[in-house]
């Protein structure tokens, strides 16, 4: 077992090694998309109805390299399918609307994202939020983009229920700049 993560530690390290360039090496302006994998937890306010599963979605947007600045806007739409009642409420996708500004590091790029989103409640109703949460954006090749983004949203009384929903996701994306 230790030979094997250190074999996988050792590959990890190389291909890492092998990618990075120097520090001015990447633009960042420019359009993508693509696609994520991640999990989604919702918390209602409705004591003991808390639930998570995995999500999965596509995005598209822009950004603006301003030097050590980048600013962005993205619309992603994410598909999942929590059960926070059995056979009664679930949500079913999240939609968001996403504005970002990072720090440019060269091949990667950190960066805050802010927005709208937008909950579909099989069993409620779907509402409008707001989320906010951070990201890591890493240049495999100046064309293709893998990131990580953890953000927590916002919802007060989804589908005119009462009912009061917040929301947190991490997820894992490839991206293709174009």
């Amino acid at each position: 077992m230790e030979i094997a993560m250190g074999r996988y530690f050792a590959v990890g390290a190389a291909f890492l090694a092998l990618t990075t360039t120097s520090v001015s090496a990447r633009e960042w302006t420019g359009f993508y998309a693509g696609a994520g994998i991640g999990s989604l937890e919702v918390d209602t306010s409705v004591p003991g109805v808390k639930q998570n599963d995995l999500s999965y979605g596509v995005h598209a947007g822009y950004r603006f390299d301003a030097g050590r600045w980048v600013f962005g806007g993205e619309i992603e739409h994410e598909w999942t399918d929590i059960e926070l009642e059995p056979d009664a409420i679930s949500a079913d996708r999240v939609m968001r609307l996403k504005a970002t500004a990072g720090y440019d590091l060269g091949q990667t790029l950190v960066y805050l994202a802010a927005g709208a989103a937008n909950v579909d409640v099989d069993g409620l109703g779907d509402d409008w939020g707001s989320f906010f949460g951070l990201g890591a954006a890493y240049s495999v090749t100046p064309q293709s983009i893998a990131s990580l983004e953890l953000l927590e949203h916002n919802f007060s009384d989804v589908g005119n229920s009462g009912i009061d929903a917040d929301a947190w996701s991490a997820n894992l994306r490839a991206s293709w700049k174009f």
